[in-house]
């Protein structure tokens, strides 16, 4: 949030502060405020409009806001100055300051396009999407072919996790407009939230397509992402290095990288990569387990404990103390594994790993009844897995 950002009461009712009028000045001639003139008023307004839009997009809000504040002081409900008090608050993150002028100004000016529009940002903004799109459906009842309201309402579905109706919106938009950024990007979005991650692939390699030239570095991490979940892992490579290249201490390029190394099991290559998102995160509590994992991986197990230890004094976490309790198995330490392991089942009775190595626990320490007993246990929770199903066929 801004460090400008007014009270509300002040910040909300401008033109009932009386000081204000006082800042209204003629010619910008210092202590005589504006005369009562209708064409003068008008000049100054006009200008002053000019000016706080400008400023809006110079990013410097305060000044803007004063403009706006000028002209509501001598016209309480000028819709310029209302929508333009609305468009400064929420750029600068003032969402429920940002609703009261845009209502404030659709109370006076009834079905202004700039406040409706400010006002279905600003629900967007709130994440109250319901509301956004009951604004932008008002729109496309008198135009169905307006993109940036369709790819605005599809962006709000899609929000809603409201897969169909977003899907519809963006490729109508693609109908209309073949090469339209904003549909693709959504629809890249789309099916990635949904683990569609081939279709997802499709939209995101038409981007680069498109911007072959001076293609973003979204773009390129969301291909590698995209590789990286369907464990191509060797073709999402190269990709975060193109992203690496461009910028090179991205961050979801480094974890790309060393999450592909991890699944290619090149546990040192991965450690690399940890370790220098560590360098500027380093109480990431994530990245400090897998980096325990990759030490584990590696026989490293006094440096794996180490980290996960860090990890454990940021936050719980349930990977840090798995770790330890692979540790403490490897070691044979079975009754301090399996304490552990017993532990996380109570907090995460549905996680199937847990069950895992549970029994692998008892099956190393000689006790295949309880390994089978345990497997079952899961299996009766009716949640079928392979890794359970297949580990009781061996037994």
């Amino acid at each position: 949030m801004s460090d400008i950002k007014q009270s509300e009461g002040d910040f909300m009712s401008p033109a009932r502060n009386t000081d204000r009028a006082s800042v209204f000045f003629d010619d910008g001639q210092a202590g005589q405020p504006l005369t009562a003139s209708p064409d003068r008023d008008t000049a100054e307004i006009s200008e002053l409009s000019k000016k706080g839009y400008q400023l809006i997009k110079e990013n410097n809000i305060a000044e803007a806001m004063d403009c706006f504040l000028k002209i509501l002081a001598v016209d309480e409900n000028n819709n310029y100055a209302l929508v333009g008090m609305g468009d400064a608050a929420r750029k600068k993150g003032a969402f429920r300051d940002a609703t009261a002028f845009y209502q404030r100004c659709l109370a006076f000016h009834q079905g202004n396009n700039y406040a409706l529009f400010g006002l279905a940002d600003c629900y967007k903004a709130m994440n109250q999407f319901h509301k956004a799109i009951e604004i932008w459906e008002q729109y496309l009842l008198h135009d169905d072919r307006n993109i940036t309201v369709l790819t605005r309402v599809a962006d709000a579905y899609r929000k809603m996790r409201d897969f169909k109706n977003s899907k519809v919106l963006y490729l109508r938009v693609l109908e209309m407009e073949g090469t339209n950024p904003y549909a693709i990007i959504g629809l890249g979005h789309l099916h990635y939230d949904f683990k569609e991650y081939r279709e997802a692939l499709f939209y995101w390699e038409k981007m680069l397509e498109l911007n072959s030239d001076n293609v973003d570095i979204r773009v390129l991490t969301s291909i590698g992402n995209c590789h990286r979940k369907l464990k191509t892992f060797e073709e999402g490579l190269q990709f975060f290095e193109l992203a690496l290249r461009k910028e090179p201490d991205n961050f979801y390029a480094l974890f790309g990288l060393a999450d592909c190394y991890r699944g290619m099991n090149h546990q040192e290559r991965s450690l690399g990569f940890w370790n220098r998102i560590l360098e500027q995160d380093p109480r990431n509590k994530v990245i400090l387990t897998r980096a325990g994992d990759a030490y584990r991986n590696l026989g490293q197990f006094d440096k794996a404990l180490e980290y996960y230890e860090r990890a454990l004094n940021i936050e719980f976490d349930t990977y840090a103390v798995l770790g330890m309790a692979v540790i403490a198995k490897i070691r044979e330490k079975f009754e301090e594994a399996t304490v552990s392991l017993k532990r996380l089942i109570q907090q995460e009775p549905k996680n199937y790993r847990l069950f895992i190595e549970l029994a692998d626990c008892y099956l190393k320490n000689g006790d295949k009844y309880r390994a089978i007993e345990t497997l079952e246990e899961f299996q009766r929770l009716g949640i079928r897995n392979n890794y359970v199903a297949e580990m009781l066929d061996r037994i």
